[in-house]
């Protein structure tokens, strides 16, 4: 039997809301692991607006959806599952990102990027990457502990390193770092997300200006001497490319080093392993993706057409958001989950890239990155250790990427 979203439930239990909080930073929400048992494709009420959605948590089905033609990404469509209060007036002059786009106007911009991110593009990157790691440590040290890991280092390298890549002035990196940290806010109203996307896109608007009429040596200078050519983006475009790329570029990553770094941190005989085997470190970057699966707001889409997803008839029209991080949990896919195993020969397999149409395009440039942070700071600075309990720790429970504020170290 299949139920649709305008079904009651039959035990005639209210809901569950969406977002979950995690109780512990190294655990999915313990709401996941119900799910994934009982009612892995199960009704969701939205907090922002208390719209139904449906929640999708086993591996295969987030595959499934992710993969499947007949879901749009189109933040525009009825039943799409926003997670911020957007006014109808607002949401008709949102201009949509690649992220945002289905095919083939998705497959026609990201065509153009992929050369930037490709494994032997990101291999020519990785001298640089590490020069920028090395510089960040060497400061850190000079200045002496404690300090805070994430302004001296996990921010800064990869906004350095993105800044790099797309042209973006780094001088301007406290103004965007602001503006990108309001806009992954959950809290924020309607009024304050609108003015940090007003105010990041007038800045890049006017950068792209530049760069239409003194091109550099970066990738939007290269993505606008392509679509020269290619004409698959307008000025507008380009400058929400730009936004996609700057925010994707940084935030996700700055994240992943810091709560990578503490995971590590924690779990003693981890570090001791990738310490005694360096070569470890790859795999370790994917277990620790795979735990952590930063972004707390799943892959929102909507269903185009009628699909049936396990025992349940997704009508076309309802909003399904797609749990990475719940995925990343599935125990038929990952043995105890919920341990950290740097040696895990399932890492790989986690979604916290995404997966389909719409897997970053950036998961290339984060391995790199993470790798370079993760091994030099083992190598460089042996004796790192937290300069606070865990449990005095600010977590970002009211962002959509999951973090910590600051974290305190010494050595």
């Amino acid at each position: 039997m299949t139920q649709s979203a305008d079904a009651v439930p039959e035990t005639g239990s209210p809901l569950v809301r969406f977002p979950m909080r995690r109780t512990c930073p190294f655990s999915e929400p313990r709401e996941y692991t119900e799910m994934r048992a009982d009612r892995p494709v199960s009704r969701a009420e939205l907090k922002v607006n208390g719209k139904p959605t449906w929640l999708v948590t086993r591996h295969e089905h987030v595959r499934q959806v992710l993969g499947d033609s007949r879901v749009s990404s189109n933040l525009k469509l009825p039943g799409y599952p926003h997670q911020f209060h957007i006014p109808e007036e607002m949401l008709a002059q949102v201009r949509l990102m690649m992220l945002n786009m289905d095919p083939p106007e998705h497959s026609a911009q990201r065509r153009m990027l992929i050369p930037e991110f490709t494994a032997r593009r990101v291999k020519e990157l990785r001298p640089r990457i590490q020069q920028i790691v090395d510089e960040h440590i060497d400061a850190m040290l000079a200045a002496g502990g404690p300090a805070d890991l994430v302004s001296a280092l996990a921010l800064p390298v990869p906004s350095l390193v993105i800044c790099e890549l797309l042209g973006v002035p780094y001088e301007d990196h406290a103004r965007f770092e602001e503006w990108s940290a309001a806009m992954m806010n959950h809290d924020l109203s309607p009024a304050e997300y609108g003015a940090a996307v007003q105010a990041l896109d007038l800045y890049l608007d006017k950068l792209v200006t530049l760069k239409e009429n003194e091109p550099g040596d970066d990738l939007i200078s290269r993505f606008l001497e392509k679509n020269r050519t290619e004409r698959v983006a307008d000025h507008a475009d380009v400058v929400t490319m730009a936004r996609l790329m700057l925010v994707g570029g940084h935030e996700t990553t700055a994240n992943m080093i810091a709560l990578g770094v503490l995971a590590l941190l924690e779990h003693p005989d981890q570090l001791a392993a990738l310490r005694a085997d360096p070569a470890l470190l790859p795999n370790a970057v994917e277990e620790l993706l795979r735990v952590f699966s930063i972004s707390d707001s799943g892959t929102a889409r909507v269903a185009t057409a009628d699909i049936e997803v396990g025992d349940v008839t997704i009508r076309a029209g309802e909003g399904i958001l797609a749990l990475n991080n719940a995925a990343n949990h599935d125990e038929s896919v990952f043995p105890d989950p919920g341990s950290l195993d740097i040696r895990r020969k399932e890492a790989r397999s986690h979604l916290a890239f995404g997966y389909g149409i719409h897997q970053c395009i950036g998961a290339n440039l984060a391995r790199v990155e993470l790798e370079a942070v993760y091994g030099t700071l083992l190598r460089r600075v042996p004796g790192l250790r937290l300069a606070a309990p865990v449990e005095e720790l600010r977590f970002k429970d009211d962002a959509m990427v999951y973090g910590v504020y600051e974290l305190p170290v010494t050595w």
